[in-house]
């Protein structure tokens, strides 16, 4: 069906980046394979709350992110914006971990990091998604 779709236009496809039918668009991002904000992890990645959990402030259970200093949840800014202003607020607290694709974000460096390549990463990673998808992920 239409609706279901991918479209690109020539130049769109040069770029690596598509348009949706709704509008929006999406590319190839590069995660990166070290961040120097590492050292703001938790202490416990292992355990944390499940993919479920609804943001802690207006209890939305959509698009939430994990915390992964203090092991909160917190929604995404296309919701509410809390994961963005709990950061805002508590500065050391820079790294999250996305409930809804597993991407992890540093907002200190403004980049996707690679948790499956990254090893102090990779607790809350695995743990999150054994706990949505019922088995480990696999790494490279």
């Amino acid at each position: 069906s239409a609706s279901s779709s991918v479209i690109a236009t020539a130049e769109e496809k040069d770029e690596e980046t598509w348009s949706f039918p709704d509008g929006s668009e999406s590319g190839w991002v590069e995660a990166r394979t070290y961040c120097d904000h590492l050292s703001t992890l938790s202490s416990d990645l292992i355990h944390i709350p499940p993919p479920d959990t609804p943001c802690a402030r207006c209890e939305d259970p959509r698009e939430n992110w994990l915390c992964l200093s203090c092991n909160r949840v917190f929604c995404s800014r296309f919701v509410n914006k809390h994961m963005l202003e709990h950061h805002q607020l508590h500065r050391p607290h820079t790294i999250a971990l996305s409930y809804r694709d597993l991407s992890v974000w540093c907002f200190t460096c403004e980049a996707y990091l690679d948790a499956r390549v990254i090893p102090s990463l990779r607790p809350a990673y695995e743990t999150v998604h054994v706990m949505k998808f019922g088995t480990a992920p696999p790494f490279r």
